[in-house]
């Protein structure tokens, strides 16, 4: 049996939702059902759990603890080309504090309660009894994985877990740190420029056409995320018509493609740096 597949079922029999994750530690992308959220966008829902096709489809929302799944001809073939086992802490009531460096270690040690640790390639994960909103950047080198996410799985780790302290709630309700800026409408500079939509459908029309070149990919996904980005800046981005809801329809489409939120940040942020926005 596949070693992935074996820690994978294991796993599940403890009660921790699982999912396989490919090269770049990414999800797998939707099948051509799901494509696009076309079979109605599982990652907008609350509770974790495959969609209703044979594909491991819509990220952290395909984690599931079923063998009958896990075990499946999608999912078998999955874990042949799997270069790590995810899984969906909010699923297993956990949250991950995931700290991406030593300074961010040190910062933990002296802010956060000890809890079960777990190493990473540069850092650490720490795990906490409880769950609450994911977040991405809360401080520099620290991201928050718990509802709506999913993590890599680096062994069972060391020390007892404790339960979710306030100080890592608390730290969701910060603002991003500036260190990975989260992506908005008012990252654009409104007015920066003569307006080029004569009308709301040349926008939408250039949005609808980024999001199929994201959902046609078929290699390289990472950097068609970037080009498509800064394509859409560039032609879109300086008047202030860009808004949130269409950046979020560009990353909607990005992790249908088994890209995750903070890749999606990081490449939309490169794009606004290499604009000069």
């Amino acid at each position: 049996m596949n070693e992935h597949l074996r820690t994978a079922l294991g796993l599940a029999a403890s009660g921790v939702p699982v999912l396989p994750l490919r090269r770049g530690k990414v999800p797998f992308g939707n099948c051509r059902t799901c494509a696009g959220n076309t079979c109605g966008g599982r990652p907008n829902m609350k509770t974790a759990g495959p969609c209703r096709c044979p594909g491991i489809c819509h990220a952290w929302a395909a984690a599931t603890t079923a063998p009958a799944v896990i075990v499946s001809s999608p999912w078998v073939a999955a874990w042949r080309q799997a270069v790590c086992v995810g899984y969906h802490p909010g699923g297993a009531g956990l949250t991950v504090v995931d700290l991406d460096d030593a300074d961010a270690i040190a910062w933990a040690r002296t802010a956060l309660p000890a809890t079960r640790t777990v190493p990473t390639t540069r850092g650490q994960h720490w795990i906490y009894r409880g769950t609450m909103v994911s977040r991405n950047a809360v401080r520099p080198g620290v991201d928050i994985k718990s509802s709506m996410a999913y993590a890599r799985y680096l062994g069972p780790g060391t020390g007892a877990m404790t339960a979710l302290p306030d100080a890592v709630r608390a730290l969701a309700a910060k603002e991003p740190s500036p260190a990975r800026p989260a992506p908005h409408a008012g990252a654009v500079p409104a007015g920066a420029g003569e307006c080029r939509h004569r009308t709301p459908a040349y926008l939408d029309r250039g949005i609808a056409m980024a999001e199929q070149r994201i959902a046609e990919a078929r290699s390289a996904i990472h950097a068609t995320v970037y080009r498509t980005f800064l394509a859409v800046l560039s032609t879109h981005g300086r008047c202030g018509c860009l808004t949130d809801t269409h950046v979020a329809r560009l990353f909607a489409a990005a992790q249908a493609k088994g890209e995750s939120p903070r890749h999606c940040t990081d490449a939309w942020a490169n794009a606004l740096t290499a604009l000069g926005m």
